[in-house]
């Protein structure tokens, strides 16, 4: 095994940086379309039912099935592996950020209104930041999440570490078959586990302390 990693080192380099950098990415869009759609919906109980019902079905669909039927539309490569991605990632951080944005108490929102805020200016200043900690709840379960969906990504010869756990699977039984398998599945644990840490770290500089001691 460590031959294995060390003649191989700069390619394994390369994969972990290709596939932390999708989740990261993809994760960043995914916040950012859940975050909208959320501002959209959250005022509406019926919209409200729908986008968590949306959160609930999405998440029970085979990530590998997901990949295989966009395939057909999209081709091999980046492209259905972005789209797979972000759409699972989608999906824990808008069901948060609907339940962080309703959690607000409404004399809050009047409150800021009635000293002259706008809405948008209200949502922005006011709603967001108190919802935040719930949202990046959200974003931390969806970036675990999306870090092993990445790995299957590789079905569609999408970039990261999931080439290592196909070639190795295809080989299974003959020379560094399970060296391969081995790399790729340790790799994908301890990105998850370095991308969970800078969140952590992201969380304690962006919520403001009085927020933090009441969640």
């Amino acid at each position: 095994m460590f031959q294995y990693v060390v003649e191989r080192w700069d390619q394994i380099w390369f994969s972990s940086w290709q596939h932390f950098s999708l989740v990261v990415q993809c994760t960043v869009l995914a916040t950012l379309i859940a975050v909208v759609l959320a501002a959209l919906v959250y005022r509406s109980p019926q919209l409200t039912s729908i986008a968590n019902g949306v959160s609930a079905i999405g998440l029970t669909l085979p990530s590998f099935a997901v990949i295989g039927l966009l395939i057909v539309p999209l081709g091999f490569g980046v492209v259905p592996s972005v789209v797979t991605v972000v759409f699972f990632a989608t999906l824990p951080i808008l069901r948060n950020a609907v339940v962080g944005l309703a959690e607000i108490p409404p004399t809050v929102v009047e409150s800021a209104r009635g000293i002259g805020m706008s809405r948008m200016r209200t949502l922005l200043q006011v709603e967001l930041p108190m919802a935040w900690p719930i949202i990046l709840s959200g974003i931390r379960v969806s970036a675990q999440m999306v870090m092993g969906i990445a790995a299957i990504a590789a079905y569609a010869l999408g970039p990261g570490l999931g080439g290592f756990i196909f070639s190795g699977l295809s080989r299974l039984g003959g020379a560094n078959a399970l060296n391969s398998v081995v790399v790729g599945v340790v790799g994908v644990v301890l990105l998850a586990l370095v991308l969970d840490l800078l969140l952590i770290g992201l969380g304690r500089l962006t919520t403001p302390r009085g927020i933090r001691v009441q969640h």
